[in-house]
């Protein structure tokens, strides 16, 4: 016997309803921070923080003197302005091929980034030098002891996080120190920030010599890191007789840990996760 149509409309507001609360819960579900959901879980997906500490990362207050570079505040990894000691977060572990994922805001005019494929990172000295100049000297002549105050320069290379409209490197140098750019080499194929204040999602996939940056879900940097854009863009910065050319041309190193940069301003990342590749 044929259903009454009255019944019909309703039927359907009640299928529609399943389906938004389903549609509530999966959001919910993929909302939550610093959690791995469990299809993340079954796709190989491992968190790289927990929100609470330093597990997975090498712990600046553990270090001789303390780094002060980075705190953890509100369930994120926060770059705080102005530091004593300017220098990265670093992960404890090393890693060759992998697909990272993290969350991110920029401080008004605020500038960082994320790097990997590091070669080496030094402490370099404050002297009235030019900076490229500071960094070979340092790396000819590393310092034995962790200084009390300075900078610890990361050689490797960067996805770039700022504020586009009015930090000065990336107003005035060009797209290819703009954010999700892989720095100084390759500029991202549009613009897919949200506006500073507001949450990021990036992902960095490396296989290989092969890199691609996603922002907000766009690819917008694929290339490679054995491009000639390499080598030109660390001989116009460095000069070839620079042990950073050598470094950043040849990769010698292919495990290296990721760090999150302290570039002096506030930076926010959570929801830092990993997946190995190789």
């Amino acid at each position: 016997m044929p259903e009454p149509r009255h019944n019909l409309p309703m039927r359907k507001w009640f299928g529609l309803a399943a389906l938004a609360a389903a549609m509530v819960m999966a959001q919910a579900a993929r909302a939550a921070d610093n959690q791995l959901t469990p299809g993340e879980k079954s796709a190989g997906w491992r968190l790289l923080f927990d929100g609470r500490t330093y597990a997975g990362w090498r712990d600046p207050t553990k270090l001789h003197p303390p780094g002060d570079s980075f705190i953890i505040e509100d369930g994120c990894l926060k770059a705080v302005h102005n530091p004593r000691i300017v220098e990265d977060l670093f992960t404890s572990e090393e890693f060759g091929d992998f697909e990272l994922g993290f969350d991110w805001k920029i401080s008004p005019a605020g500038n960082s980034g994320v790097k990997y494929r590091i070669q080496d990172h030094i402490f370099i000295p404050e002297v009235r030098e030019r900076f490229e100049d500071r960094v070979k000297a340092a790396l000819l002549a590393p310092r034995a002891a962790r200084p009390d105050k300075g900078q610890d320069y990361v050689i490797g290379f960067e996805y770039q996080l700022t504020d586009d409209v009015t930090n000065p490197d990336a107003r005035f140098n060009g797209p290819k120190h703009q954010t999700a750019a892989l720095y100084d080499v390759a500029a991202p194929s549009k613009d897919a920030t949200r506006p500073v204040g507001e949450f990021n999602h990036s992902v960095i996939v490396v296989k290989g010599e092969r890199v691609k940056h996603y922002l907000n879900g766009e690819v917008v940097v694929e290339t490679s890191l054995k491009s000639p854009d390499v080598a030109a863009s660390m001989e116009k910065r460095w000069g070839k007789d620079s042990p950073v050319y050598g470094l950043l041309v040849n990769q010698p190193r292919a495990r290296c840990p990721i760090s999150l940069q302290n570039h002096g301003d506030e930076a926010w990342f959570k929801n830092v996760k990993i997946r190995i590749l190789e």
